[in-house]
């Protein structure tokens, strides 16, 4: 029988799921208006393909030197990454800083200068934060910047992808974490192997008082105990492709933005802003049916029923505000 810190526990969770996506929200308009896309055509069908392969990819690397016992290397790629990601996500903040701080006509006598000091401000601040997770990777820290380089790669992954795309990449990716829970199980080893190195791709709530993430013992060997299991875990991918459609309604089913007669971005309506709700309201209700199966103890594959969600809360707002079956797809 579930206790109140258990379903305390899971509502922090969700908390966690909602701030993370509504930040890649937020963050995903200057995004797009800065050029962060990272694909050329978001409704290239080779692009989902090409991030299942990548993934198949980084799967066995980190399960081959997992068995190997050099997991460092995994560690400074994920720590590279994440502080990277942390840079691009800064760069807004202090955008916005130094706009308010100087006047226009001083920021375009020395847009050089100012656009070197951004980048330093950005760059050194993801470096000093990457350092704080390096050294002091607690539950805080490692869930404070896993929200806040999870809603930058929520933001660049939903600008970058298409309706479509996304479709395929997270039905790819449901069936994929479905396998790998239930059949080959080898997801387990994934989330033992980056909870041992305290990366930011797996979030942390605690169910007990004092719990230190830095003294968790192999999640292996808590699954195969009766105790009380001291903390709940939730990979970062779990939010990130369901916030991902999030993104991709409110950008893509928006009005188109031309400079000179050609299309150089998308920017959101009140109509595809509707839709990107209901998606975030789908997967939602998908993440309260997963947290259900969570409390009894077993692990679970999140992305089947959060995906699920999003993509049946897409279709729901999309027919209800478009009166159409087209779902933006054509």
């Amino acid at each position: 029988m579930p206790k109140w810190s258990d379903y305390r526990s899971v509502v922090s969770m969700g908390m966690i799921f909602l701030a993370t996506v509504l930040l890649g929200m937020l963050i995903s308009i200057p995004f797009m208006s800065m050029g962060f896309q990272a694909f050329e055509d978001p409704n290239d069908l080779r692009i989902p393909v090409m991030y299942v392969i990548f993934i198949l990819l980084f799967s066995g690397a980190v399960l081959f030197l997992a068995k190997k016992k050099k997991l460092g290397i995994i560690q400074g790629l994920v720590l590279f990454a994440s502080g990277m990601t942390l840079m691009y996500v800064l760069v807004i903040p202090y955008n916005y800083l130094l706009e308010f701080l100087l006047t226009n006509s001083f920021i375009y006598q020395h847009l050089e200068e100012l656009s070197y000091l951004l980048l330093f401000m950005s760059l050194g601040t993801a470096a000093v934060l990457t350092y704080i997770l390096y050294k002091y990777p607690e539950w805080y820290v490692v869930d404070t910047l896993g929200i806040i380089v999870g809603a930058g790669i929520i933001a660049i992954l939903g600008i970058s992808l298409g309706i479509l795309p996304l479709f395929i990449l997270m039905i790819a990716l449901a069936i994929y974490d479905a396998i790998a829970v239930y059949k080959t199980k080898h997801m387990i080893d994934l989330a033992d192997a980056v909870t041992e190195k305290r990366l930011p791709v797996v979030l942390v709530v605690p169910r007990t008082k004092n719990y230190s993430f830095r003294k968790q013992k192999s999640l292996k060997s808590t699954l195969q105990t009766k105790g009380r299991r001291e903390a709940m875990f939730m990979g970062l991918g779990d939010i990130v492709f369901p916030g991902s459609l999030v993104i991709s309604a409110m950008m893509f089913l928006g009005s188109e933005v031309t400079y000179r007669g050609e299309v150089v971005g998308m920017e959101p309506t009140l109509a595809s802003f509707g839709v990107a709700i209901t998606t975030l309201a789908g997967s939602l209700v998908g993440f309260a049916v997963l947290m259900r199966f969570v409390l009894k103890g077993r692990p679970q594959a999140g992305l089947p029923l959060l995906n699920s969600g999003a993509i049946l809360g897409f279709a729901v707002g999309y027919f209800l505000i478009f009166q159409d079956f087209g779902f933006g797809l054509w």
